[in-house]
């Protein structure tokens, strides 16, 4: 008996034909959940005919993401409307916001897609739920790399933002998201199990373990290469003798330890299931079967995100407040035209884009606490 007829108590002819003409077979995704679950094709739909549409975990991620999707939003608002904010800094705030935004929205999306529905879907329609997912979730780790990245280069380079080099910033915002839709879309383009069970993931029963062994070694470099660049922009400040005072350096070092532990918090319980699914029945490895539960957790840091790397400055709480006016929730009295009065920069983090965007000296010098 050969490993479809255990999985799914008869032969199926998957092997036959080309994976892409399984795209549209409605039978494929239930022998594929048989098999990573070791059940035959009648127990696991006997088994999703009684599950929840929205169970009570489901119910607190929708109420989850939509605060993500809220907050992003009033991040992209505030950048969009004032143009104190037109700057590179808050533009890769702003590309971090709307790609938290997508992931909270593709999440939704996931959640009304799984339980029952799932095996109604064919396997083009699994795909893009899943690579939908994929996609935001990885432009916001992108984005956060960026992010390091540009304030790395803010505080060793000369004048990396003028006019004539804002190419520059566009360039990295623009590999952040075609690296997030090719690694998102490798595999409806091929990179898939079909036609290979042995080869499927368990948590993801379309995804070769392969694929997925590969997403866990991205995100993993990007995890060390965040790490590597922040720990090298404390030194630069800490050395820096001309304004780079204790203080400064102390302050610096809590903002890239509540980043960074925010980040191993919410995203390496997710990268060692993935890393567990590469290898591990879910026989052995019975926590496989909890799986949504760490991609929740993952998706709280699209939510943490904006309080992170935005609501430390307090221009942009002002515009928060300010938007939160124009749309009625808090006008507590005030006439609405005080909405539009434009901010007066104060915070640190203002000051700091102010000058590296014209600087013509090594920022570090000017401008330590900017991080």
């Amino acid at each position: 008996m050969n490993l479809c007829c255990k999985a799914a108590g008869l032969c199926h002819s998957v092997t036959m034909k080309s994976k892409y003409f399984q795209y549209y077979n409605k039978t494929l995704i239930t022998y594929h959940y048989a098999y990573a679950k070791n059940m035959t094709a009648n127990e696991t739909k006997e088994q999703y005919k009684v599950k929840k549409q929205l169970t009570e975990l489901n119910i607190v991620l929708v109420i989850l993401c939509t605060i993500i999707i809220l907050e992003n939003l009033l991040v992209l608002l505030a950048v969009f409307r004032n143009k104190k904010f037109h700057s590179a800094m808050f533009f890769f705030i702003g590309n971090l916001a709307f790609s938290d935004l997508l992931a909270g929205s593709a999440y939704i999306a996931n959640i009304f897609l799984s339980g029952p529905k799932t095996l109604e879907l064919v396997p083009v329609q699994w795909f893009i739920r899943e690579g939908t997912a994929f996609i935001a979730l990885a432009a916001s780790v992108f984005s956060l790399l960026a992010i390091a990245i540009e304030r790395f280069i803010a505080i060793t380079k000369v004048k990396v933002y003028g006019s004539t080099k804002t190419c520059r910033m566009f360039l990295l915002i623009g590999a952040c998201w075609v690296t997030s839709i090719l690694l998102g879309g490798l595999p409806i383009l091929g990179w898939n199990c079909i036609n290979n069970l042995p080869d499927c993931s368990t948590v993801l029963p379309l995804y070769s373990k392969q694929y997925i062994l590969f997403v866990v070694s991205i995100f993993t470099l990007i995890l060390l290469s965040i790490v590597i660049l922040y720990v090298k922009i404390y030194l630069i400040v800490r050395s820096s003798r001309q304004e780079a005072t204790n203080l400064q350096a102390y302050a610096l070092f809590k903002t890239v330890t509540i980043v960074l532990g925010v980040f191993i918090i919410c995203w390496l319980p997710a990268f060692t299931v993935l890393l567990l699914d590469s290898s591990c029945s879910m026989q052995l490895c019975p926590v496989l079967s909890n799986a949504h539960v760490f991609f929740g957790l993952a998706t709280l840091n699209s939510a943490l995100n904006p309080m992170i790397y935005v609501l430390r400055s307090k221009d942009m709480r002002r515009e928060f407040l300010r938007v939160l006016c124009c749309w009625g929730v808090l006008q507590s009295g005030r006439p609405s035209e005080r909405c539009l009065v434009q901010l007066k920069s104060s915070s640190s983090m203002e000051h700091c884009t102010n000058k590296f965007e014209h600087q013509t000296t090594p920022i570090m010098q000017t401008c330590t606490t900017c991080v």
